[in-house]
């Protein structure tokens, strides 16, 4: 009989794949360390409490997903992609620390966050389909959605703790030590990298330079409904849903009126959620359209739940429910188009699906603060539930049209 935890855990038995997911780990803590102590910055001691401030910030920080697509999918397909995550990972370190020391020395303004958040944005639009795409690499097609999910895992799992150590930092010595040690974190990855075995990466066939880029990537794309759809999805839930900052940090300042500490315990408690969503994810052997079709609907019920909480723990609850149906349809899509993709236009491919998941944040956040400024934080999270379902409609409705019960990928 097999092992389910072997399973489970079948992409550790790659040596690089190990280090990766340590040195990740690390990495990630100081990265949810720095979401949460930047949030409370600008929510709490830059500005009273506005929400289209922080819209603004979360903008930027993504906006480059979008004005960057035409090289970062092509640089994904041609560049060697280890060194091109060192360097980008290099990048965001160091942006990291200038915020901190601005911070600490006491200096840091509004528009010091603005470009920072932009220039770290810039980074992550090029790091994100390298990252994505470079897990192949380390583990082969195979074992790909579980090393999806695995990565997921370990991101999750510093959800869990870099929000409740941001919030104990902040309490007894300050915001700035947060950015600091986040900047001081992204050596782990790039010590865990500069022990790879290369002779184990399995390199996927790299792009010429002749071969259209991001051109051809939009008619490869044009070309399938399939992934068109699940790039519909994306969008709707991307651009209005997947606003966590906003939605935490304004719920626990304006309604529930706790502290730093309760802040960031409950981005934590959200982390549980999406372990759970990680877990149920690795254990599966491939995605379909209809798994993606129920992670929106969930969505959307915990974002209405989460709305209509009464209280700091019911709303910690429902948040429990989010993070779990998004971590679900995210997997989803990522193994899903990463594995119905030529290998040679994975990284065009993928750096479409960040741009769109995440390159709408830039129109959402902004109109989504703006919501929970005049209207309520109990609003904005309803403005993501409604986009939740009708993804979950865009789901239901092409799965209506097909004769299969699943998107066959």
């Amino acid at each position: 009989m097999r092992n389910p935890a072997a399973g489970t855990f079948r992409s550790l038995r790659s040596f690089n794949f190990r280090l990766w997911t340590a040195g990740a780990l690390i990495s990630n803590i100081g990265t949810w360390m720095q979401r949460i102590a930047q949030d409370w910055l600008v929510l709490t001691q830059l500005t009273h409490h506005d929400a289209s401030a922080l819209g603004i910030v979360i903008g930027l920080q993504f906006a480059p997903l979008l004005l960057l697509l035409p090289w970062t999918g092509s640089a994904a397909d041609r560049l060697n992609q280890r060194k091109l995550l060192m360097f980008t990972q290099a990048a965001m370190g160091v942006f990291a620390l200038i915020l901190g020391a601005l911070t600490v020395a006491g200096v840091v303004q509004l528009w010091h966050v603005y470009v920072l958040a932009f220039l770290s944005g810039s980074a992550l639009a090029l790091d994100a389909p390298v990252r994505q795409t470079f897990v192949a690499e380390m583990v082969g097609d195979e074992d790909l959605p579980n090393a999806v999910a695995l990565n997921s895992m370990s991101f999750n799992s510093a959800q869990m703790i870099g929000p409740a150590v941001a919030g104990l930092l902040i309490a007894s010595v300050g915001i700035g030590w947060a950015f600091l040690l986040n900047g001081l974190s992204f050596a782990a990855v790039l010590i865990s990298m500069s022990f790879f075995r290369h002779s184990e990466l399995r390199a996927n066939p790299r792009a010429h330079r002749a071969s259209g880029g991001f051109i051809e990537g939009l008619r490869y794309v044009w070309k399938r409904p399939d992934l068109g759809a699940i790039l519909v999805m994306l969008f709707l839930i991307g651009t209005f849903g997947f606003n966590f900052p906003i939605f935490i940090s304004t719920m626990a300042v304006n309604v529930f009126h706790t502290d730093a500490r309760g802040f960031g315990l409950l981005s934590s408690l959200m982390a549980v959620g999406t372990l759970s969503g990680s877990l149920f994810a690795a254990s599966r052997m491939k995605p379909s359209l209809a798994s993606l079709l129920a992670g929106a609907g969930i969505f959307g019920l915990g974002c209405s739940l989460a709305a209509l909480a009464p209280g700091y723990w019911s709303f910690a609850a429902a948040l429990m429910i989010v993070g779990a149906a998004a971590l679900t349809f995210v997997n989803g899509t990522n193994s899903m188009m990463q594995l119905s993709t030529e290998p040679a236009m994975r990284g065009r491919v993928m750096a479409l699906r960040v741009s769109i998941g995440l390159g709408g944040t830039p129109i959402g956040a902004p109109i989504v603060g703006w919501v929970a400024n005049h209207f309520g934080p109990r609003w904005s999270l309803a403005v993501g539930a409604g986009a939740a379902f009708t993804a979950a409609l865009t789901a239901a409705y092409i799965l209506a049209r097909r004769k299969e019960p699943t998107l066959a990928l």
